[in-house]
């Protein structure tokens, strides 16, 4: 490849998600010239595929909705999750900018989050945790506001959307759920789909955009009103030195070698590793025995900064206690013959569902976080041919709520039923057969869940007796939103494998977010932050939203560490100055 002529910036980011342009923001609201290095030919990363949902303790938001802790109350909590990945000096770092970080995006970006009144952790019952004030979605985004933007946003999961909607996490995905069963829903449904529908016939598309791809969408137009160039399909190769000190990078731009000199920092947001297939054996439980795993994260996460980071020093941390964010998937087949990746969130928490083992048995509360029950599937596959479970339920339970990919009522069962994805006995014992499951266990195993859940009660494994079980559940159903017994049939099945939301194993930081070497010495110039960076959680996940919200934070810590040890210049522009968003290229 020939060599360009070198450029020149102040700081060079590399990844485009939450974490990178938090840093690339930050860096240049304080007047520095910033490059965000993008591998992928759209920008959003992880992060435009996500659910919006950040994580963060203390921050004015909460405290509108009188969420006031305690000294030390989230720190707390942090350090029971994580245990022996405790780190008390990040969690600090993490804890004291991340309501500023938050505050700083609200004032003075077009970033916004909103919260709602009650969203408990993911261990609420837990030392120091909280039942809400903690976990914030962004807000939805028109995309008009993009303008030349739109094309090269990052895409959603199709398997996450509704006739081409991406519904919004929160109160609207409850609206979609009791469409059949509230006047006030299926009118606000109605709504929300007439004003879909006709988006797509005037713009060729929906124009409302939710979830991780409003953050996503959001940071990139904050980015375009500060003058952020961000190069799309501009992998980097490796980081360059002087020194000990890192001073840029060489980039792959438009088929050419770029060397790109970074006079005062170089931030990894590149994503982390899900799809590096030699780290996941070497960290991943299930693919250390030989079974599979399925990530919706971009297939150009692999690891680059991880590796690059190493290259110069960095120390890739295999110390916590999980590698990933882990969520139960389901695979389903698209029409092109292609197999998409369906994430469970919310169906495994509603009543009439379960989840059993390859050997037909239960083996978890299916109600908690998802992180915890793929823990749990991975144990219980311990010795098996694969690490996999089933999600059960009965006819009423998959017409009220759907199951995974297949929708509630009205919208059929049939064409999951033609290809294979959902499967059908008229009786649990005839389901049984159609899953390879031992059709007495089964029985047996559904049998004795329902002389109980006829109560609402379930005594192996505690459906319902937690406050994230019960906010997941259905909150019309009682006594408990969480338990009702499989009773009419017929029975519906379908299959969950392990996937992740991420990687929690990366690179090591300090409180600044500077890379560190094996002795804990800061590798000058080098910082990471998001998916790239170790996660301050231990590798555990306890709250909605723990990868976003540190991620945002590291980036503004990683971003203003940078601008605080130079002198900066005011910015050339700003979000009043700038009226037409630059095109992403």
């Amino acid at each position: 490849m020939s060599t360009l002529q070198q450029e020149k910036c102040d700081v060079l980011v590399i990844g485009s998600g939450v974490a990178g342009m938090s840093a690339a923001i930050t860096a240049a609201s304080r007047g520095l010239k910033v490059i965000v290095a993008e591998k992928a030919s759209y920008y959003g990363g992880t992060t435009a595929r996500s659910g919006g949902w950040l994580w963060v303790p203390n921050t004015h938001l909460g405290k509108a909705y009188g969420h006031h802790e305690l000294p030390d109350q989230a720190l707390t909590y942090i350090r029971n999750q994580a245990g022996a990945g405790f780190d008390e000096a990040r969690v600090r770092a993490f804890l004291a900018n991340g309501p500023k970080a938050i505050e700083f995006f609200m004032t003075k970006t077009v970033v916004q989050f909103d919260m709602p009144l009650t969203f408990p952790d993911y261990h609420a019952e837990a030392p120091g945790a909280a039942q809400g004030g903690r976990s914030m979605v962004t807000r939805p985004y028109d995309a008009r506001e993009l303008g030349p933007l739109l094309k090269t946003l990052g895409p959603v999961l199709p398997e996450l959307t509704v006739f081409g909607v991406t519904i919004g996490s929160g109160k609207e995905i409850v609206h979609f759920m009791r469409v059949t069963r509230s006047l006030q829903s299926a009118w606000y449904v109605t709504k929300r789909l007439t004003k879909h529908f006709l988006e797509v016939m005037k713009y060729g598309r929906g124009m409302t955009l939710t979830n991780g791809n409003a953050l996503a969408a959001r940071l990139a137009k904050s980015a375009a009103d500060l003058s952020i160039p961000v190069w799309l399909s501009s992998p980097a190769v490796q980081l360059l030195q002087e020194g000990g000190r890192v001073t840029g990078a060489v980039l792959d731009r438009d088929g050419q070698r770029v060397s790109v000199k970074a006079r005062h920092g170089v931030v990894l947001a590149s994503g982390g590793f899900p799809h590096n297939l030699e780290r996941r054996k070497e960290t991943y439980p299930h693919v250390k025995a030989g079974h599979g795993h399925f990530s919706p994260t971009p297939q150009t996460n692999v690891g680059d900064g991880m590796r690059m980071a190493e290259e110069v020093g960095g120390v890739f941390d295999k110390t916590l206690s999980n590698a990933a964010a882990w969520t139960p998937m389901s695979l389903v087949p698209r029409k092109d013959g292609t197999t998409g990746i369906m994430p469970h969130f919310i169906d495994r928490a509603k009543p009439g569902v379960i989840a059993v083992s390859l050997d037909g048995k239960r083996f978890a509360n299916e109600a908690n976080s998802y992180h915890d029950l793929v823990q749990a599937m991975i144990a219980a596959s311990k010795g098996k041919p694969e690490t996999a479970c089933w999600l059960i339920a009965d006819h009423a339970a998959i017409r009220h709520y759907g199951l995974g990919f297949v929708k509630p009522f009205p919208m059929p069962l049939g064409p999951h039923l033609r290809n294979g994805y959902l499967k059908r006995g008229k009786t649990i014992e005839d389901l049984a057969k159609q899953i390879g499951v031992d059709s007495a266990t089964l029985a047996a195993t559904v049998r004795q869940y329902n002389e109980t859940a006829q109560y609402g009660r379930d005594p192996e494994f505690g459906r319902g007796s937690k406050a994230y079980n019960r906010y997941q559940g259905d909150a019309l159903h009682t006594p408990n939103p969480c338990v009702a017994p499989l009773a009419n049939g017929p029975f519906y099945a379908l299959k969950l494998v392990p996937g992740d939301l991420g990687s929690f194993m990366g690179i090591r930081t300090n409180e600044h977010a500077q890379v560190v070497s094996r002795d804990g010495d800061p590798i000058p110039g080098l910082y990471a932050a998001g998916n790239d960076a170790a996660s301050i959680m231990g590798g555990e996940y306890s709250g909605a939203g723990i990868t976003l919200g540190p991620g945002l934070t590291f980036g503004y810590v990683a971003g203003n560490h940078i601008a605080d040890h130079v002198q900066a210049t005011p910015p050339k522009a700003s979000a009043a100055a700038v009226r037409e968003p630059l095109a992403m290229h």
